[in-house]
């Protein structure tokens, strides 16, 4: 295939093709490619030839964790280094080969090794390769919780008393949902270390969760609803309960960036992480829609959401904080593909979706609205939109959750090959409709609609 100039909505967008992989060369890096599996994982890699004439090909990482942007800078650095004699494939596969005859040691060691294999293909428990998102969500739990509670054992100094003992201390920290999801990723870790022939038995095994699996069933009531949203457009001098020995609770103090955030989770009532990782290619302001794509939904299928008049608005706010909060330099170099809501660190990255928990627990905390999530916003609209007060069907609002498998009564097998419907114009109501009963509730008048913001077809 010709070189292309890659971009990041095209890399986005680009398809598997069914029984073959094929690559896509990069116009502007000489040897860089984006490598597209039948299966949909997209790797980039980099064809070069070393001085004695031989052709290598060493990976750089799979898009998105890799963007656009990083694989050039891997690409150049590779490139540079084979200029003055280097290898780095051979070199590759020589660390390779060291760390597979170097022994699992202590759990960060069998960590490590869980993650590389999972990465690569190398291990699949279901059969199945595990997605970004997963790995994501893997390497989240083990760095903030696993590794400085369990990290430096030796694997056979691991008992079931010791993992059972951290899960409960975490639990009792008010960590409910995490502490499973932590038990399952040392479950994970240890089934590996079995089948790798490096322990006999899995110490994560044998007892129930010790956090409760129930359901949350949290809705907040219409003046919660009233105080929260008040709150995100004009906060006040907010602190948290003060805490033993404290006089006065910690200052919370929210930029608009992240209100902004936090009110499009209410108003579109999708996931933290779709929100928070909002970048501007998947959106077409002009004719209000918002395209989220595969990789970033925990379906794995695309989803389309038609904004409402103020979510546009909102997005817009947003766009020109982030730009304003620019130096000139980082405004030149800044892509075209920016993210919605950048990270204070680095403004070509997103903000992490914890971040935006952090808003609304840390928010309605202080105003005493308890026991509040992201989620909880998700869920509250999903039940007004179905209630008496709107009337939207649970099918369509599925369609608006990005539920992939709602299919309406019908047969599954129809619902995955025979409708390719995105019922866009049935979710344009409905988003407009709990657009217009939020504002309602928190006593706002509705936003007029762009002339621009027609509905799609």
């Amino acid at each position: 295939m010709p070189s292309l100039n890659l971009t990041s909505k095209f890399l986005e967008a680009v398809k598997p093709t069914p029984g073959r992989q094929v690559a896509y060369p990069d116009r502007v890096v000489r040897g860089l490619e984006m490598r597209v599996t039948p299966e949909g994982r997209k790797v980039w890699s980099l064809r070069y030839r070393t001085h004695l004439g031989k052709q290598r090909r060493v990976t750089l990482g799979v898009f998105p964790s890799v963007d656009l942007g990083d694989a050039r800078d891997a690409a150049k650095k590779v490139v540079a280094d084979v200029a003055g004699g280097g290898d780095p494939a051979s070199d590759a596969r020589r660390a390779k080969l060291a760390a597979k005859a170097e022994p699992i040691k202590t759990f960060d060691d069998l960590a490590d090794a869980y993650l590389l294999a999972c990465e690569t293909g190398l291990w699949k428990p279901r059969r199945k390769q595990k997605r970004e998102r997963t790995l994501a969500d893997e390497r989240g739990s083990l760095k903030r919780h696993i590794r400085p509670a369990l990290g430096k054992f030796a694997l056979e100094d691991i008992t079931r008393a010791d993992v059972r003992r951290f899960l409960e201390k975490m639990h009792a920290s008010g960590i409910g949902a995490q502490t499973n999801k932590a038990h399952q990723v040392i479950r994970m870790c240890f089934a590996y270390a079995i089948g790798q022939g490096r322990v006999e038995l899995n110490p994560a095994t044998g007892f129930d969760q010790v956090a409760l699996a129930g359901k949350r069933v949290r809705v907040l009531t219409d003046a919660e609803l009233r105080t929260l949203w008040t709150t995100l457009i004009n906060p006040t001098a907010l602190r948290l309960p003060p805490k033993d020995g404290e006089t006065k609770g910690v200052a919370v103090y929210v930029g608009r960036p992240m209100r902004i955030a936090a009110q499009l989770a209410l108003l579109l009532l999708q996931r933290r992480g779709e929100i928070a990782g909002m970048h501007m290619s998947e959106l077409d302001l002009d004719h209000a829609t918002w395209l989220i794509p595969a990789e970033r939904m925990k379906g794995g299928a695309p989803h389309m959401v038609p904004l409402p008049p103020m979510a546009v608005a909102l997005i817009r706010e947003a766009l020109d904080l982030g730009l304003a909060a620019m130096t000139d330099d980082q405004r030149r170099a800044a892509p075209n593909d920016r993210p919605v809501f950048p990270s204070p660190r680095d403004p070509a990255k997103s903000v992490k979706p914890d971040s935006l928990t952090h808003v609304v627990v840390n928010l309605a905390t202080a105003l005493g609205v308890t026991d509040a999530t992201p989620h909880d916003l998700r869920r509250t609209g999903s039940t007004l939109m179905t209630s008496e007060r709107l009337g939207v069907s649970p099918f369509i609002r599925s369609k608006v959750l990005g539920h992939s498998t709602d299919t309406g009564g019908g047969a599954a097998v129809s619902s995955a090959h025979y409708d390719a419907n995105t019922y866009a114009a049935d979710k344009r109501k409905a988003l407009a409709a709990w657009e217009g009963l939020l504002l309602e509730i928190v006593g706002e008048p509705a936003k007029a609609s762009p002339d621009a913001a027609a509905p799609v077809q």
